[in-house]
């Protein structure tokens, strides 16, 4: 058996999220993916579409080269499709797009004419199916996720706080604000798999505070739990201080030094995860080149600080930091919605 070979367990999990997805028989389904994807991503995802009977379109990108000066990983903002009409025109005429791609089309450029055409976009995460054995569809998190999005569309302010010292403060006006259960049946809409995520882009000049990275908490551009606390000081959106004893602070600092770019240090997207199937551990049980940490973002009561793009801000970059952080609190507007990483029981 190659490594590439699917098999039923996870082609039958595909197709559940894909019937989720209201995919019916005989509609356009495009199968994005790119020289570098996983090729068991693929095929399990070839064979879930043919087993609910869509049509399949494989559109098949080079995978661009690396300018540097560093790798990036799981930024959400794949090149592959490097604004090729005909490849976009494909996927934008499509009933439904299942993206394939390392990086994902979360904040690729060319996904605002993809969801235009009014194709539904879900993308699977760049990692060993194997995961997604552990992430049925789970109908009730949608009402879930949406509840806390209108928590969120309805606050002023959040601010998010932590024994660790964590002390961050969001003003909210002019913030988008959204969420992912995991399932898009809208046309033109996207969803990431697994889901259970609600966050806000916030406008310009709203972030304020301290951040501070406890150990356990996640650096998902380097795949790694936090060792040693790093603080971090936010000032007008921007990081303008990275200080701790220890080698994580080192390398987050040259990292994110490297790509010369003022906006790689202010702040992207900020939220909290809703989603109970999804593991803050699983991040210990597979190398590197297996995971994405979709599912660690997702996890129930965590909260996800990122750094770098944040088209609402008008800001565009591609160094970037993805960093779910535990038992932090969470209050919009002085009601607390998580409380030292546990999610309120209307959310949970």
């Amino acid at each position: 058996m190659s490594a590439d070979d699917a098999q039923w367990r996870w082609v039958e999990r595909y197709a559940e999220q894909f019937r989720a997805c209201a995919l019916k028989a005989d509609e356009t389904a495009v199968l994005l993916s790119e020289a570098d994807s996983k090729l068991v991503i693929v095929n399990s995802a070839r064979l879930a579409l043919e087993s609910l009977g869509a049509a399949v379109v494989d559109v098949k990108m080079p995978t661009p080269a690396n300018p540097g000066p560093l790798p990036i990983r799981s930024t959400g903002a794949s090149q592959a499709l490097a604004g090729n009409r005909s490849a976009i025109a494909a996927c934008a005429t499509a009933d439904f797009v299942v993206d394939c791609t390392v990086e994902g089309l979360l904040h690729a450029p060319e996904l605002g004419q993809i969801l235009d055409g009014g194709a539904r976009v879900l993308m699977i995460s760049a990692e060993h199916p194997e995961n997604a054995e552990r992430w049925p569809h789970d109908p009730a998190l949608k009402d879930r996720v949406e509840h806390g999005i209108s928590l969120l569309e309805a606050a002023s302010t959040m601010t998010i706080t932590s024994e660790a010292g964590t002390d961050l403060t969001i003003q909210l006006d002019g913030a988008f604000k959204a969420g992912s259960y995991g399932w898009c049946s809208e046309p033109g809409s996207i969803a990431h798999w697994p889901g259970g995520l609600v966050l806000a882009f916030p406008a310009a000049n709203t972030v304020n505070g301290t951040v501070v990275l406890a150990p356990g908490d996640i650096n998902l551009t380097f795949n790694e739990y936090i060792r040693d606390p790093i603080t971090l000081r936010v000032e007008n959106d921007y990081v303008v201080d990275i200080s701790g004893a220890g080698l994580d602070a080192d390398l987050m600092s040259s990292y994110i030094a490297a790509f010369d770019e003022p906006e790689a240090y202010a702040i992207s997207h900020i939220g909290w995860g809703m989603n109970p199937a999804a593991r803050w551990e699983s991040l210990a049980m597979w190398d590197k080149a297996q995971i994405n940490g979709t599912e660690l973002r997702a996890f129930a009561g965590n909260v996800v600080f990122s750094t770098g793009a944040n088209e609402v801000a008008g800001r565009f970059c591609r160094g970037h930091f993805d960093l779910p952080m535990r038992h932090c609190t969470v209050a919009l507007d002085g009601d607390i919605v998580v409380d030292s990483g546990v999610l309120r029981s209307d959310l949970s």
